[in-house]
């Protein structure tokens, strides 16, 4: 059970802020009805599946590098956890 608590926390604060202050789940979610994410799925769910499947570290620093392609340069589209 150990071996799995960071992964766990670091889900939950994932959830939590998806709830309060994300654009695309949360309160918010009324400002852009059609989504504020330029990918699917959106980033904060990416690193949900990202830690799910890899671990803390290894989907934390995937989940790192997908918010870091966020930008005007990048077209975004379609991009599942490999």
């Amino acid at each position: 059970m150990l071996k799995f608590y960071p992964r766990y926390i670091a889900v939950k604060i994932i959830k939590i802020y998806q709830k309060t202050l994300s654009f695309d789940h949360g309160v918010f979610k009324f400002l852009y009805p059609h989504g504020f994410c330029r990918f699917s799925p959106s980033c904060s769910e990416y690193a949900i599946q990202a830690i799910e499947k890899y671990g803390f570290f290894g989907g934390g620093i995937r989940a790192v590098w997908r918010v870091l392609r966020c930008n005007p340069f990048n077209a975004g589209g379609h991009d599942p956890v490999k």
